[in-house]
């Protein structure tokens, strides 16, 4: 960190480092290049390498229009529109995607768009080419929890904010209304504290009405945030991108039977080199969804469900028109065969979930898209940093919220408590090590067993009182309890990294806007290492 970038630090009270990405076994194993070089298309690791497939790609869409099709879907404006339309000229795409959550959902969703940002910013600068960067907004997605559902840190600790429902179960999130929001959006400006830059809550505000649905809110809430920074939003759930994917989701209708053997055969592939495959495949079900009317409770609403592999070249004949969609392992195929992608760029779990996109993309005769590891952050308030280290907690003592309560309760246990306890434990081992002299040798009345049972009964009570001494501790210390549950939401919320469980809106009201384009430049080093295989910018 440089000087300029430390002063801005503290001044902030906002501090943003770079992580690892982090992930599953075998999404670390593919991160640092010990499995998978057969699983995936390569990527390109020099300015020249970069330029020669964006080339390649740009090529593949010389002899059509491929903007104009789903152009409705983007919408774009302003700086966002002007890149498109540079790409869309003689350019490629770099992009990213996540599915709707609740007020934006966790801060990895703008973590994944400044690092497409960053990348398109870099590449274009290394190769000459015009790239733009493409935020997938997955509106059609079904995941009810992932969506209604997010969280905060507070001075009380982690909470959960969540629509009333009641949840969904098959339907897209562009056909689910938002309803009552009174209550989230009173936790959320509750938890946005004293709001500096109220202006970003007002932006909120216009996305999230109740007769919105929660696909809508989101792509809006994205475009109003992304597109400024020149980062466009596709909806997908809007009828111009299902008209235009219409034709290869029926064609992978068509071959779903062979898409069903390649899948397996790479299982088998990824469980050889010891690792278990990111996305279980359901032998007897295709990777499209078909959305039809259905009665449930009463109600009739527009469900999803997947195409059974028997059923599939039926439906290829039979659907109507914008009722198809693709599931996980067919996405990534879609998209590259829709828009000029170069390079996608995926959080841990798509990282590890592309080694079975390969063989989905080659039988159905398509191109196999490129993945690249997405740039991961944390960022934590500078007060919170100091009340951990007043705690004397560092970031592995909050994986457990028992433990760090506990480490905290042993230190402010009375000093001739804790020496008289000490005390004690020395003297029961003492004294029964004396006890088993005693009583040693042939004809001893009792057992060894017997001693060391008791010993295990006197070292369980004395082990029993401690944590009742603790609990007291606890009781009496209510304020750096508190004060363990607000540090704990803040830096290791669930034991986990902050990226993947605060929503971000708080840290913009409190921060501006700025917080968006200090992650942009953060990831750039990211972005460099990705391109030129050099993180240090020129």
């Amino acid at each position: 960190m440089n000087d300029l970038e430390d002063r801005t630090e503290r001044e902030s009270g906002l501090q943003l480092r770079t992580v690892p990405l982090g992930g599953s076994d075998l999404s670390r194993a593919v991160q640092d290049g010990t499995v998978g070089a057969a699983w995936y298309a390569p990527r390109p690791s020099t300015p020249g390498a970069w330029r020669t497939h964006a080339h390649t790609v740009r090529r593949a869409f010389a002899a059509r229009d491929w903007l104009s099709p789903v152009a409705p879907a983007l919408a774009a404006t302003g700086v966002a529109a002007e890149r498109l339309a540079r790409a869309a000229a003689s350019g490629v795409l770099v992009t990213t995607g996540q599915q709707p959550g609740l007020f934006g959902g966790p801060t990895y969703t703008w973590s994944k768009a400044m690092s497409a940002l960053a990348f398109a910013d870099v590449l274009e600068r290394e190769t000459g080419v015009p790239v733009a960067p493409v935020f997938w907004a997955a509106s059609d997605d079904a995941d009810w929890m992932e969506a209604a559902v997010t969280h905060v840190a507070s001075a009380r600790g982690l909470q959960t904010i969540a629509l009333p429902g009641p949840a969904t179960e098959g339907v897209a999130m562009a056909e689910v209304p938002l309803g009552d929001l009174r209550d989230a959006r009173a936790q959320l400006g509750a938890a946005c504290g004293s709001s500096a830059h109220a202006d970003l809550l007002a932006v909120v505000d216009a996305a999230y009405v109740p007769h919105a649905t929660i696909g809508a809110a989101y792509v809006q809430l994205l475009r109003a945030l992304l597109e400024p920074l020149g980062i466009a939003v596709l909806d997908a759930a809007h009828p111009a991108l299902r008209a235009a994917a219409d034709p290869l989701l029926r064609e992978a209708l068509r071959h779903a039977a062979a898409i069903r053997d390649a899948l397996r055969a790479r299982a088998v592939e990824i469980e050889g080199a010891g690792h278990a495959p990111q996305v279980e495949a359901v032998d007897e079900l295709s990777l499209v969804f078909r959305t039809q009317l259905a009665s449930r409770a009463g109600d009739v609403a527009r469900v999803r469900e997947r195409v059974p592999v028997a059923d599939a070249a039926t439906v290829a004949r039979e659907a109507d028109a914008g009722s198809l969609g693709a599931n996980v392992l067919l996405r990534p195929v879609l998209e590259r065969a829709l828009l000029p992608t170069v390079c996608y760029l995926a959080g841990p779990g798509e990282l590890a979930y592309f080694a079975q996109v390969q063989p989905v993309a080659t039988a159905l005769g398509a191109a196999v898209p490129v993945v690249a590891p997405r740039w991961a952050c944390e960022l934590v308030e500078a007060h919170e940093r100091v009340r951990q280290a007043r705690l004397g907690l560092d970031d592995a003592d909050l994986h457990d919220p028992h433990a760090a309560e506990q480490r905290v309760a042993r230190r402010r246990l009375d000093d001739n408590m804790g020496d008289v306890l000490e005390r004690l434990r020395v003297t029961l081992d003492a004294q029964v090590r004396a006890l088993r002299e005693v009583l040693g040798g042939d004809g001893a009345p009792v057992a060894d067993d017997v001693v060391n049972g008791l010993a295990r009964d006197l070292g369980h009570r004395l082990d029993r009182f401690e944590r009742r001494v603790l609990a007291g501790v606890k009781r009496r210390e209510l304020d750096a309890m508190r004060d363990v549950a607000a540090v704990r939401a803040a830096i290791r919320p669930k034991g986990q990294s902050p990226e993947r469980v605060l929503n971000l809106v708080p840290f913009l009201v409190r921060y501006g806007p700025e917080v968006l384009v200090r992650m942009r430049d953060e990831a750039m080093r990211h972005a460099q290492q990705l391109v030129t295989g050099n993180a240090t910018a020129p």
